[in-house]
């Protein structure tokens, strides 16, 4: 076994992390926002009638932040657990911490009057610290928010405090190092704290690669993606997270557990379930063990075009059940592939018509061979025209880009936000069918007529995701427009058999339909596990348990 690793930093009293930091009301970085092209300027005006100008956002010195209500003594206290420097209760960092990257949060950043926010930040160095700042809030009454890149966009992040005086965001960056790698058994333990690029640079020192790009690849965590059962675009090859996941390390009020000895085990249920997708809410996650493989040698793109989104989905769904998927296989639907040409003349991609579907193979020269020669046949008779290689490296290229186009649209009037569901392949249409009308009917009664797009993104033997973008004039409530809309879909996917969610996770947001998924029985499972490991109640009030 090999270590490796290199831990954090302290800069000026805030705890610096490794890669870049995400701007506190958008997504991403500021270098990465750009004001909308022209051509889509003139495309907003003719499809929705707004102008296309950017209102101006108000600058995070002048926003109002909610005086935080951490007492002398528990800010004393957590600072003897975690060192004085590790306590921030300052407006700007508790600011950054207010929340995730949803359209609602950044609506909310933007609204007027004080913004909520955590009553202080604390960076524990390592995992027992963060047991010590449980016992310790626990026995004070204190919620707990943990924080891992900040990406949530389904309200997991919101600073809730339920019955508690105060709540703190417990911010794992500091837990950022690669601390043991075996590539006889091809796995690695990782720190939660580290982002999807930091361990994919870690780990490739030692030519390995975890393989797990979502979307939110560039600031979420490793800690994060265990905890929402994170699914990256590589899906098709490389599998969801909790696939991944051989080992946790899991701090809890009530003490530590340290789960997987093995790859597979009879040794009861598997405890490491009740981890994967908990949301913080019965421990926080401090290590993980995953399956990495060595860095592929080859990679081979192609894309391909199909008449309509039923003959698309048919032919991933042949090729997903014969066994000979891709590394990464997505579809999309006209919608979403007519976005793609509006947008191609401005990003210098290439239009395709008809429905896109994107191809890669990943592996040794091979490997690949062996499995595009297998699938390009399936793909060819299902109604599949071959478009080469380079809109495949487009979409590549651009993958991590999207929500930096949605908050240009924000900025200019324009509601963007996404939702996500997954069903078997037999009731896939009608999934999909459904959501889009709920979400039509909705919004057009509103006065704000949507344009609904969608993708299909992460396959199975028995059935597949379906990922909605949703786009229109901003209502004069935003927010509250917005909800009724998500409301709609919500049930449509409980009424047509669809989950609530396929990666996005429970969070505040999708709370309201766990019960309808899980039974009264399955609410009462998890409140005992709760109960269990969090007696008080402390971690993460108001997200997944009903």
């Amino acid at each position: 076994m090999e270590p490796g690793g290199q831990a954090g930093a302290a800069d000026s009293g805030e705890w610096a992390r490794v890669g870049p930091e995400m701007v506190w009301d958008a997504w991403g970085v500021a270098a990465g926002h750009a004001p909308l092209p022209e051509r889509i300027r003139s495309l907003l005006a003719q499809v929705f009638g707004v102008s296309g100008e950017p209102v101006a956002r108000p600058a995070e010195d002048d926003v109002p932040v909610r005086p935080s209500a951490l007492g002398e003594r528990d800010r004393a206290g957590l600072a003897a657990v975690v060192g004085a420097d590790a306590v921030d209760t300052g407006d700007r960092v508790r600011l950054r911490h207010a929340g995730g990257k949803s359209t609602l949060d950044l609506l909310r950043r933007r609204a007027d009057g004080p913004q909520d926010a955590p009553d202080a930040v604390l960076y524990p160095a390592d995992h027992e610290q963060v047991l010590a700042v449980l016992a310790y809030c626990a026995e004070r009454e204190i919620a707990v928010v943990p924080f891992g890149g900040g990406t949530s966009v389904v309200g997991g992040l919101d600073p809730l405090r339920g019955r508690f005086g105060s709540v703190v965001a417990v911010d794992l960056r500091r837990l950022d190092t690669l601390t043991e790698v075996d590539p006889v058994s091809g796995v690695a333990t990782l720190g939660a704290g580290l982002t999807g690029p930091r361990a994919e640079e870690l780990l490739a020192a030692h030519g390995l690669s975890l393989g797990h790009f979502p979307q939110s690849f560039e600031f979420a965590s490793i800690g994060g993606f265990a905890a929402t059962r994170s699914s990256g675009q590589a899906s098709a090859g490389y599998g969801r997270f909790d696939d991944m996941i051989q080992r946790l390390v899991v701090a809890t009020p009530t003490g530590t557990l340290d789960l997987g000895r093995a790859p597979a085990s009879a040794a009861g249920p598997d405890l490491r379930e009740l981890f994967a997708g908990s949301e913080g809410a019965f421990g926080i996650v401090t290590a993980v063990t995953l399956r990495v493989h060595p860095i592929p040698e080859t990679v081979v793109y192609q894309a391909w075009s199909f008449p309509d989104f039923a003959a698309g989905a048919a032919a991933l769904r042949r090729v997903v059940q014969t066994g000979s998927a891709p590394t990464v296989l997505r579809l999309s639907d006209e919608a979403e592939t007519g976005l793609n040409l509006a947008r191609a003349g401005d990003i210098g991609g290439t239009p395709v018509g008809g429905c896109l579907a994107v191809t890669t193979f990943e592996g040794t020269a091979d490997h690949v061979a062996a499995r595009s020669a297998e699938a390009y046949p399936l793909l060819a008779a299902a109604g599949g025209t071959v478009l080469g290689e380079q809109p495949a490296r487009d979409w590549k290229r651009g993958r991590f880009a999207a929500p930096y186009l949605r908050d240009a649209l924000l900025d200019v009037g324009i509601l963007c936000e996404t939702l996500e569901t997954a069903t078997s392949w037999s009731n896939l249409e009608t999934l999909k069918a459904a959501v889009t009308t709920a979400l039509t009917e909705e919004l057009s009664a509103q006065g704000t007529p949507p344009l609904i797009m969608c993708h299909l993104s992460h396959t199975y033997a028995t059935g597949a995701s379906l990922y909605f973008t949703v786009v229109a004039k901003q209502a004069a409530d935003p927010i509250a427009g917005w909800r009724r809309a998500k409301r709609a879909a919500g049930d449509a996917i409980v009424a047509t058999g669809g989950t609530i969610t396929h990666h996005h996770a429970v969070g505040a947001d999708h709370r309201p339909w766990l019960t309808a998924e899980i039974g009264e029985p399955g609410v009462r499972v998890l409140r005992a596990v709760k109960q269990a490991l969090d007696p008080v109640g402390i971690l993460n009030p108001g997200k997944l348990v009903p």
